[in-house]
């Protein structure tokens, strides 16, 4: 496909769209109607007509709990609004996309969301490289900061005299006395 025609959606706008429902990484089907310039019913609808392409690792219907908690999370507005749950579509969901769409658009958009979904995949595996060198530093870190704990105690040993000894206990003097009764 020529550049020419390809959207121009920035990345990490299609990327601020990819949420972490039950596991997955998936895009919830408003999104990608407006994405695709199309109506959310209609999505909706070009999927059911190809259900059979949409198995369950492809794509889900949210739960009201977690429909509710995506709307409590981005202040959606609960007037009006949808009937029914949202679907939710995982990357490989979006890439069917394409093919039950039929679109020139939908096509040019699915590459970008897949890059999308492909560069979230990097920056986790990058963050889980860096959490992992950065828990190997603090724990390098605690060691060394015990052994240096450790020597500074010995070293304001060192610096302090030692306390002379105690006086050795004093006898009296003269005989000791008889105990009378």
């Amino acid at each position: 496909m020529p550049a020419a025609s390809t959207p121009a959606i920035p990345l990490e706008s299609l990327a601020r769209r990819i949420y972490l429902i039950r596991g997955q990484k998936v895009m919830l089907d408003s999104d990608l109607a407006e994405i695709y310039q199309i109506e959310t019913s209609n999505l909706n609808k070009a999927v059911k007509r190809n259900i059979e392409r949409f198995p369950d690792d492809f794509m889900m219907q949210l739960t009201s709990e977690e429909a509710a908690n995506l709307t409590f999370q981005f202040g959606i507005s609960s007037w009006g609004g949808r009937r029914t749950l949202p679907y939710a579509f995982t990357e490989h969901g979006v890439a069917m996309l394409a093919s039950v769409l039929r679109r020139p658009r939908a096509i040019a958009v699915n590459i970008l969301i897949v890059r999308a979904f492909i560069q979230l995949r990097e920056l986790l595996a990058t963050h889980k490289d860096l959490a992992a060198r950065l828990d190997s530093l603090e724990s390098h870190q605690r060691r060394h900061a015990s052994v240096i704990n450790l020597l500074a105690t010995e070293i304001e040993q060192l610096k302090t005299p030692p306390s002379p000894p105690p006086p050795p206990p004093k006898h009296p003097i003269g005989f000791p006395r008889a105990q009378r009764r």
